[in-house]
């Protein structure tokens, strides 16, 4: 569900348009395009990789070799903590563009929104080390 909320918020309102005369948006982020995409990309990650786990988590009854159980839990493991550490990462970017924003009109409309994007980018990290830890 945070994922929904970090790709949803950046997609549907952390593109503004900055300048009256040019019909181009622009990343909230400090402008940088690639805050937008990193936090849209990982967001995306991490929920298609839920899809994928849930589902093996609904036939992992039905794997009878161990070797295979080991390999799911040890897939799940090392996803778990690759995706703590992509959340690690874009927390940091998102806060760092976040904190060189100038404030203006435009931004201000979608300040909320990335404030979302940022503090639901650091719940995440906190819900992916939470499986590596038990």
């Amino acid at each position: 569900i945070f994922s929904i909320v970090v790709f949803g918020s950046i997609v549907n309102e952390c593109y503004v348009n900055t300048d009256i005369r040019t019909p181009d948006l622009l990343c909230i982020f400090n402008e940088n395009e690639s805050a937008c995409s990193f936090g849209i990309a990982v967001g995306i990650i991490a929920f298609f990789g839920c899809i994928f786990f849930f589902v093996v988590d609904l036939y992992f009854q039905q794997i009878s070799s161990v070797k295979d159980r080991k390999r799911a839990v040890l897939l799940d493991l090392g996803f778990s903590g690759f995706m703590s550490f992509l959340w690690f990462v874009a927390f940091c970017f998102l806060a760092n563009q976040w904190q060189r924003t100038t404030m203006s009109k435009a931004v201000s409309q979608g300040a909320d929104a990335a404030r979302a994007a940022i503090t639901f980018s650091f719940f995440s990290i906190i819900v992916w080390v939470s499986p590596a830890l038990e």
